[in-house]
């Protein structure tokens, strides 16, 4: 487990470098402006379909059936499954492009007209990014089945290899639909890659009658997953438009911080997809033996983090963007959100236990659950709290989530997450005495940095993964 995540985590990690190079480019040639605040508005959508790909919504429900099939049959259900999934991408594209104008409306309700008509010109060229999306989650599921990892894990680097490079050479002369045709041109490099992987499994796209129920099978899995990321999107759409209502330059700030939160989640993400590839056919003893090292393992990557960005958030900040403003606002998001790290990493593994079995309807429930108290308070708490108010309600609403994942699959008493889960509060809360104790600079990243360091030789010299 531990050296599949290693690589798998490296081969990601660089793709969300490339992630975050975009939208630190984006912020340096636009700043927080209304240009900005309308491409993000216009991203949001293709974006969503992406992300919900990478975090395992395809590969949860049709990894399983794939391998549950003897080689000719995997073939014949690859094939089939291409045709579909291509025309279920263009016909939720066209979607996308012809009510462009009300999903920006929908999305955005603050921005003004200008911004609207350029939000919905990016949108109706970033529509056509989902059917690469969906043909690419499908490609990497004969890798991963294969433990091809690596390769399945460049997509976000593809995606993101276009846009970071238009952004780079034109710097503020950028347009958002030159950056909107660059993510395009991103979208179509990740399947084209994985092509040439394939040729000796015997994929014949053209076989679209190769397996008649494969597309049923898939639908019956991906239902309750489908349900649950759209609900996660919902949350995320929810706070994107509370974002548009609290002033211009919002959207992006809140965009900004979701993006470098997201860094260390890459190993996470590698997780998910190694936990659910070696959980398949355990036991019950077998697969409660790989959560605990998997949770163990989520901790020790995460905690450390966290107590990191919250020691070190303004002058992270002031070196990332030396010459935009907002930063005490940008900072104090940065390090409520790194709260949520610890508590959304278990969240992923517990789902995951459930899926290895086929059960995709106990973490839909959780989840929803979770969601709602999110929602409910995304309503009250950014009008008192601004942008922190966004991410309190989302620490409260994963752990919820979390304490009903562990209630519902019986699994309170069999994982240590009472001392874990009051480190994960605890140890953020006190790393926020370091800016009260330093000046900001480079007095106060190091000091954080190296708590960050002892904390995580600690946990892990406690915690041992690995074993």
């Amino acid at each position: 487990m531990f050296g599949s995540t290693l690589w798998l985590t490296l081969a990601t990690l660089i793709g969300l470098m490339a992630g975050f190079a975009r939208e630190w480019l984006l912020v340096d040639a636009w700043g927080a402006s209304l240009r900005s605040d309308a491409f993000l508005v216009a991203l949001f959508l293709p974006e969503a379909v992406r992300m919900a790909m990478a975090t395992g919504l395809f590969s949860s429900a049709a990894l399983p059936l794939y391998q549950e099939r003897n080689e000719d049959r995997r073939a014949a259900w690859l094939s089939a499954l291409t045709v579909r999934v291509l025309c279920t991408g263009v016909a939720m594209a066209g979607l996308f492009y012809l009510a462009a104008p009300l999903w920006v409306w929908l999305i955005g309700p603050g921005l003004s007209d200008a911004g609207r008509d350029l939000a919905t010109q990016s949108l109706q060229l970033l529509a056509w990014c989902v059917p690469g999306f969906l043909l690419h989650a499908l490609l990497c599921i004969p890798l991963q089945a294969n433990a091809r990892f690596v390769l399945a894990g460049l997509g976000s680097l593809l995606f993101n290899l276009p846009p970071v490079t238009y952004l780079a050479l034109q710097g503020g002369r950028a347009e958002p639909t030159g950056l909107a045709a660059s993510c395009l041109v991103g979208s179509l490099l990740m399947p084209l890659v994985l092509i040439p992987a394939l040729r000796g499994i015997g994929w014949q796209p053209w076989r679209a009658r190769a397996d008649e129920n494969c597309g049923r099978q898939l639908l019956s899995r991906l239902g309750p997953l489908l349900a649950s990321t759209m609900a996660s999107q919902g949350l995320a759409l929810l706070e994107r438009m509370i974002a548009s209502l609290l002033g211009e330059g919002a959207v992006t700030w809140l965009n900004f911080a979701r993006k470098l939160i997201n860094l260390p989640m890459v190993a996470l993400m590698s997780l998910n997809q190694v936990l659910l590839g070696m959980m398949g056919g355990k036991s019950e003893s077998e697969r409660l033996m790989l959560l605990r090292r998997g949770t163990a393992l989520a901790t020790l990557l995460t905690l450390p983090v966290a107590v990191g960005v919250v020691g070190a958030a303004a002058p992270l900040i002031e070196l990332l963007l030396p010459s935009q403003s907002s930063h005490g606002v940008l900072a104090a998001l940065l390090g409520w959100l790194g709260l949520t790290l610890l508590f959304a990493a278990w969240n992923a593994l517990l789902a995951r236990y459930a899926y290895s079995v086929g059960d995709t309807r106990t973490p839909l429930a959780c989840e929803l659950s979770g969601n709602a108290l999110n929602a409910g308070l995304l309503l009250t708490f950014p009008w008192w709290l601004g942008l922190k108010g966004i991410a309190l309600a989302a620490l409260l609403g994963v752990v919820l989530t979390g304490l009903l994942l562990m209630r519902k699959q019986q699994l309170l008493n069999s994982l240590e997450w009472r001392k874990q889960w009051i480190l994960a509060l605890s140890l953020p809360a006190l790393a926020s005495f370091i800016p009260q104790a330093l000046t900001h600079g480079w007095w106060q990243l190091g000091a954080a940095g190296l708590a960050g360091a002892s904390l995580f030789a600690v946990l892990a010299s406690l915690l041992k993964p690995w074993k």
